[in-house]
């Protein structure tokens, strides 16, 4: 069974589609799973924050590797790797369809593939983190749309954000001794300082650098979601299976 990729910067709606996804997956008698490859949402308390898919959510898709590390513990990308191999692993065992879904692009790779946690040369990065070579056979589609739609979306996110408590999170997290990498949370410094307007522009700044990213996975199935819903994009990637 082929393994799925759903990658895209942030404020694209991959979740939606992940889901949408599952229903179609579901009708022709799958068995869906989503595995999280996002370096932040594997933490605990801060699922606001991060985006981690809600309860009525994961109702729809299972999620896995999201809100399982203490906030105070480190977590690296050589942790994320072994747990991601064992998932997909346990779910094409078992007969299920694994939907790796997130924006973080070197999570996706240590996904589906065998990563080189050693330091490279200088110059051979690219090559190391985005050769084609997958552990099973993968197909990675990424979410895209223009630009301006896009920033539309992030500032939207970023308001829903904070009107759904994330500072209340990043205070009690900060009252717990966060790690240095649950830290890197978006966001998370700048509501500590309430600083919102931050908050938006690094949204956006990380966007370019997911879509930067995305530019790099080879074979690379690119989707224009801009006005269109989570329903019709999930039928052109059930399209692209049937091919």
């Amino acid at each position: 069974m082929r393994v799925l990729g759903i990658f895209g910067p942030t404020g694209v709606g991959k979740t939606g589609v992940a889901i949408a996804l599952a229903v179609e997956l579901r009708e022709r008698g799958e068995d869906p799973v989503a595995i999280s490859c996002d370096a932040l949402q594997v933490y605990e308390g801060l699922e606001t924050l991060t985006g981690v898919a809600t309860s009525a959510e994961q109702k729809q898709l299972e999620h896995r590797l999201v809100s399982f590390v203490p906030v105070t513990q480190p977590f690296s990308v050589g942790d994320y790797m072994r747990l991601a191999h064992a998932e997909v692993d346990a779910a094409l065992e078992a007969g299920r369809r694994p939907i790796v879904v997130g924006g973080t692009g070197l999570y996706l790779r240590a996904a589906i593939a065998e990563l080189s946690l050693e330091k490279v040369p200088p110059g051979t990065e690219d090559s190391e983190l985005w050769s084609p070579e997958t552990r099973h056979s993968t197909t990675v589609f990424g979410l895209d749309m223009d630009r301006a739609q896009l920033y539309e979306r992030i500032d939207a996110r970023t308001e829903a954000i904070v009107a759904s408590g994330a500072e209340g999170e990043v205070r009690r997290a900060e009252a717990l001794g966060p790690s240095r990498t649950a830290r890197k949370a978006l966001g998370f410094d700048e509501l500590l300082a309430g600083d919102i307007e931050t908050m938006r522009k690094r949204s956006r700044n990380y966007a370019r650098r997911q879509l930067t990213w995305m530019r790099k996975i080879p074979d690379l199935h690119w989707i224009d979601r801009a006005d269109r819903s989570d329903t019709d994009i999930a039928g052109e990637i059930a399209a692209v299976l049937d091919e």
